[in-house]
């Protein structure tokens, strides 16, 4: 069984429990994401695409998005790869769809 893109148990020890803050941190990761993402796809050299993929990293890691931390760790490993940019928008998607599907 594929684990859910984002750990809520992590998230709720992230927030103290506090369902609104949960609310509020999935928001900004989604939207840094999709930042993420449109800095990724405008291409730049790999130093620049590491230090996103970076960023993104952290953030996934912050709020459980363990699938969207593998893959973006993968694309801060080898930046120039289509595959891992690839697998780190499929993430993302699973991730946003999850925190969409809460309905909060």
């Amino acid at each position: 069984m594929k684990p859910q893109p984002i750990d809520l148990e992590h998230l709720s020890r992230q927030t103290m429990g506090d369902r609104d803050v949960a609310r509020e941190v999935l928001d900004l990761f989604v939207q840094q994401a999709g930042r993420c993402l449109t800095e990724l796809g405008a291409g730049g050299e790999e130093g620049a695409r590491k230090a996103v993929a970076h960023r993104l990293l952290g953030a996934a890691r912050g709020v459980g998005a363990d699938g969207v931390a593998r893959a973006a760790q993968a694309l801060e490993v080898r930046p120039a790869d289509a595959d891992a940019l690839a697998t780190l928008r499929i993430a993302v998607a699973e991730a946003e769809e999850f925190i969409t599907g809460l309905g909060h």
